[in-house]
C-alpha cells in the first residue's frame, strides 16, 4: 500500500475508533473536563499519533492525517444530521437524572455521576434541594439542564420595549 493511502487509512481507523472510546466512556467526559479527563484527552492524542502516521513523520505525512481526519469528522457529521438513529447511536441521547424531586440512582450510575455532584449542579441553578426539582437532565454534550418546580414568570424586555421607556425618561 502506498505511504499515502495507509496514513489516510490509519487515521481513519484512529478516529472511529477513538470516538467508539469516548462515546463508550460517556457524556460525562465531553462536558466539562475535569483534571482526570484533560489528561486522558492529552495522553490519548500523543498514543494515536504513530499510529496514524506510522513511519511517515513528514510534513506531507501530518497533512494527509489531518486532512483525512477532517473529512472523517465532516462524513459523520453528515451522517448524524440526516439519520435520528446514527444521531442516536453516535451522540446518544438524553439522560433523565431527576423526575419530580427524585433522584433516579440507575441513571447516574450509568452517566457515572455521583449524588452529590447532581447536587452541586443543582445548587448552580440557584436550587437548594434536589426536592425542589422538577426535572434535570443530562444533555448529549454532557451539561445538566435542571428545571425547578416553582416556575417564576418571566418577562422577556424586547430591544423595542426598553427603548420605548428610555426615551419617556429623557422627556
Amino acid at each position: 500500500m502506498a505511504p499515502e493511502l495507509e496514513n489516510i487509512f490509519r487515521s481513519s481507523v484512529i478516529y472511529v475508533a477513538v470516538l467508539a472510546g469516548l462515546r463508550l466512556a460517556g457524556k460525562r467526559h465531553v462536558a466539562q473536563l475535569s483534571i482526570l479527563d484533560l489528561v486522558l484527552i492529552l495522553l490519548i492524542s500523543n498514543a494515536v499519533q504513530n499510529a496514524m502516521v506510522g513511519a511517515n513523520t513528514t510534513l506531507l505525512g501530518g497533512i494527509i492525517a489531518a486532512a483525512t481526519l477532517i473529512i472523517v469528522n465532516y462524513i459523520f457529521t453528515l451522517i448524524v444530521s440526516r439519520s435520528k438513529n446514527a444521531d442516536a447511536l453516535i451522540e446518544g441521547t438524553p439522560t433523565l437524572l431527576v423526575h419530580n424531586g427524585s433522584m433516579l440512582k440507575k441513571h447516574l450510575q450509568k452517566e457515572k455521576l455521583t449524588e452529590e455532584e447532581l447536587e452541586r449542579v443543582i445548587r448552580e441553578h440557584g436550587i437548594e434541594n434536589v426536592s425542589d426539582v422538577k426535572t434535570a437532565i443530562m444533555e448529549l454534550d454532557g451539561t445538566i439542564s435542571v428545571i425547578s418546580k416553582v416556575t417564576e414568570e418571566r418577562k422577556i424586555e424586547t430591544f423595542k420595549h426598553r427603548r420605548t421607556k428610555y426615551q419617556q425618561r429623557k422627556i
